[in-house]
């Protein structure tokens, strides 16, 4: 998935960035508030990870700004500050979570996870499709009782398929969210050469990505219509 980051202390933001990516999300990184701003007024993201406080606009500031623009993209704070009116008016302004510094990676993990789960309405960590099963938490993927080994973009490409069965995604929606700006050049071969893979990967499913042509590609369970 696609994940917004606004954290000026580069150390942190560095870690979170290497995490995240090992496991196959595409991290955009921002460390100035105004200049974070305009990129969420451009953009669209599966989670915005936001500390609060940050050169040029706050943390609270942008939240603010996002909420009032009628954008509901889960937003999880990250603070030094752990003082109660803090926590309870970041949540009261438009927040989905608070982490506050210094934080278990696995803990940012997990309430990440936890976040993009309720945005697709899922309530556990486990995907299906036809005979298809993803684990998010441990990046893992089986046809049936047989586990296929796949790399992280192949999981990723495959999770935003089978988070909504059915529908359709654009090569551009595929591209962004699987490769993001900081890949240098990628291109919507990179993203067939991706389907193509997969699905010789996931050869005897009971669930197929489809081709629609002039439109993109969609996970369709055998027998629907």
């Amino acid at each position: 998935m696609r994940i917004f980051l606004v954290e000026d202390t580069l150390d942190v933001a560095e870690a979170i960035i290497e995490r995240f990516a090992r496991i196959g999300h595409v991290v955009d990184h921002e460390t100035d508030g105004t200049a974070a701003a305009a990129t969420l007024e451009a953009t669209t993201y599966d989670l915005v990870i936001l500390d609060v406080m940050l050169p040029g606009q706050s943390g609270f500031t942008l939240l603010q700004r996002l909420r009032a623009a009628g954008r509901t993209t889960p937003v999880l704070m990250l603070t030094a500050r752990s003082e109660i009116e803090d926590r309870v008016g970041a949540l009261d302004i438009g927040a989905d979570d608070y982490l506050v510094k210094p934080f278990d990676f696995r803990e940012l993990e997990a309430r990440a996870r936890a976040l993009l789960r309720r945005r697709h309405g899922d309530a556990t960590n486990i995907l299906t499709c036809g005979d298809i099963t993803i684990d998010r938490s441990a990046r893992s993927v089986q046809v049936g009782e047989r586990e296929v080994h796949l790399t992280r973009r192949e999981v990723t490409l495959l999770e935003i398929l089978a988070s909504r069965p059915g529908r359709v995604f654009s090569k551009e929606d595929l591209l962004d969210q699987v490769f993001g700006y900081d890949v240098e050049a990628p291109s919507f071969n990179a993203v067939e050469l991706y389907v193509g893979r997969l699905r010789r990967k996931l050869q005897g499913a009971k669930a197929q990505i489809v081709t629609v042509r002039g439109f993109g590609y969609q996970l369709v369970r055998d027998g629907a219509t």
